[in-house]
């Protein structure tokens, strides 16, 4: 039997506590204490610090299971008929629906670039508004460009 000292490897004990425990048990809580030194060591040295709540695609690419060769098929045609919906649209429309739907701006930031008003950007002409309602009727399920 040996003594050792639950403060050596409990942090939340803030005064010795010293107990017997079989020889197993001792050798078997130094190799653990020793692991965990190790390790400590390696990651400062290699500078190895990983989280998967990192913005490096780590937790994304866990939860997300890879697409099998019809799902990327089909994701190619709805890019294919997004493009073609949008190359339908007058520029400076395609411009703020790419900027809009694709960068992600808000339409107040769109129209601080372009120099307008905010609801310049949010009126589309008639022609435009049902190309871009049928695109987005078919291949987004979130909020329209449109009324």
């Amino acid at each position: 039997m040996k003594k050792i000292n639950l403060r050596d490897y409990y942090p939340y004990y803030t005064q010795d506590m010293i107990v017997e425990v079989p020889d197993e048990v001792a050798l078997l809580l130094r190799e653990y204490m020793l692991l965990e030194e190790a390790y400590r060591i390696r990651t400062y040295r290699y500078k190895a610090f990983y989280s998967l709540d990192r913005d490096e695609g780590i937790e994304r690419e866990i939860l997300q299971k890879p697409l099998n060769p019809a799902e990327i098929w089909e994701q190619r045609q709805m890019t294919e008929l997004i493009y073609k919906g949008l190359s339908k649209l007058p520029v400076k429309q395609r411009q703020r629906i790419y900027a809009h739907f694709f960068l992600g701006m808000s339409k107040a930031d769109i129209a601080k670039a372009e120099g307008t008003h905010k609801s310049r950007i949010t009126r589309l002409s008639k022609p435009d508004c049902v190309v871009w309602k049928n695109i987005s009727k078919k291949f987004y399920n979130r909020r329209q460009l449109c009324p």
